[in-house]
């Protein structure tokens, strides 16, 4: 049975139909057809292209309608609207997971391998902004996020299960025969896995510091005391220096936009004695660089993704526990492939 699914979910992957590309509540997706590469159509980490874009994963409509709700985040003019994230980060997999956290994919234990999987070490290194080394090395990490919110998407109901569904889709529903894993697997690569629950958009800013075990669990201590707020300046550019890292990630933005990340080095720059170094870090009680970022922030990246699996449109018992059996023996197969092609520690 292993080795059958194995071929399915292999299929899945050059199966093709026509599809729009929609960044929509309600709309499905089928996460396996860029599983461990979902970056690449999805807008979420820096990505070395000049073309504008937010979503290109092929979607499908489940739906007749969904009603949603799209939200504008306010802006104050003189105040930055939006949030300082620093993760701690023992090793490269919790890095991986620190920065994908707020993308959930259901069903899957690790979410962000869906995005990270097929990375190898060196395009690993250029997402985040650091040099390939650091990347193999028995490292730890700390992750700077500075996030600007623009725009939140968000269903009007949570009872997805009684949303009249598009007729295609409502005589595939009534077919289903529990046990037929050729037909469950079809019904995935025609119509998707999962469907788009919420999601918020915007762009960020992000830097990681790589430190040797030693300096990163002192550090990792006197937070945890203390916290950020109970540190002084000079601690925290003492800690986040290149004098106590082992290295400094070049500052790059979600969105990879060329424009935000030349900001970063020009305005970010912190002279100490006659040691020069960037730092995230200065933007911290800086209301006038903030104010600047904030207007340079835009709405050009993926922040939070929620994708819900499409088991909630089987009204019947039985083929609602099919789909999901067959679809967590898929996802059981993706994350075993992944882990043997690229094993992060």
């Amino acid at each position: 049975m292993m080795i059958k699914l194995l071929i399915y979910a292999l299929a899945l992957v050059s199966y093709t139909i026509a599809r729009e590309s929609q960044l929509r509540v309600g709309k499905a997706v089928n996460i396996f057809l860029r599983y461990g590469y979902l970056s690449k159509s999805m807008k979420v980490i820096s990505y070395n292209d000049t073309e504008r874009w937010l979503f290109k994963e092929p979607t499908t409509d489940i739906y007749q309608q969904v009603n949603s709700v799209t939200e504008t985040e306010q802006h104050n003019a003189g105040v930055f609207s939006g949030d300082f994230h620093m993760e701690f980060c023992d090793n490269r997999r919790q890095l991986y997971q620190a920065y994908f956290r707020d993308y959930t994919v259901e069903w899957l234990d690790k979410p962000w391998e869906a995005f990270t999987g097929g990375w190898d070490s060196e395009l690993a290194a250029r997402r985040l902004g650091i040099n390939n080394s650091y990347i193999k090395g028995d490292y730890s990490y700390i992750l700077v996020r500075v996030v600007r919110y623009r725009e939140v998407g968000k269903p009007q109901t949570t009872d997805f299960g009684s949303q009249p569904l598009v007729m295609s889709v409502r005589s595939k529903v009534r077919s289903m025969k529990p046990g037929n894993v050729t037909e469950a697997i079809k019904f995935m690569e025609r119509f998707g896995t999962h469907y788009i629950n919420s999601y918020t958009t915007g762009n960020s800013i992000y830097q990681v510091y790589v430190y040797n075990k030693q300096n990163y669990n002192i550090i990792k201590e006197r937070l945890k005391v203390k916290g950020v707020s109970g540190l002084s300046k000079l601690d925290l550019y003492n800690f986040f220096a290149p004098w106590y890292a082992e290295h400094l990630g070049t500052i790059r933005s979600a969105s990879g936009n060329a424009t935000v990340e030349d900001w970063a080095r020009k305005k970010l720059t912190y002279e100490y004695y006659v040691i020069k170094y960037i730092t995230i870090l200065k933007l911290q009680g800086n209301g006038r660089l903030l104010s600047s970022l904030d207007h340079l922030l835009g709405n050009e990246a993926i922040l939070q993704l929620d994708l819900k699996s499409l088991n909630v449109i089987f009204q019947n018992d039985e083929q609602k526990k099919w789909f999901t059996e067959v679809l967590d023996n898929q996802i059981k197969l993706w994350e075993v492939n992944m882990n043997q092609k690229n094993d992060p520690k």
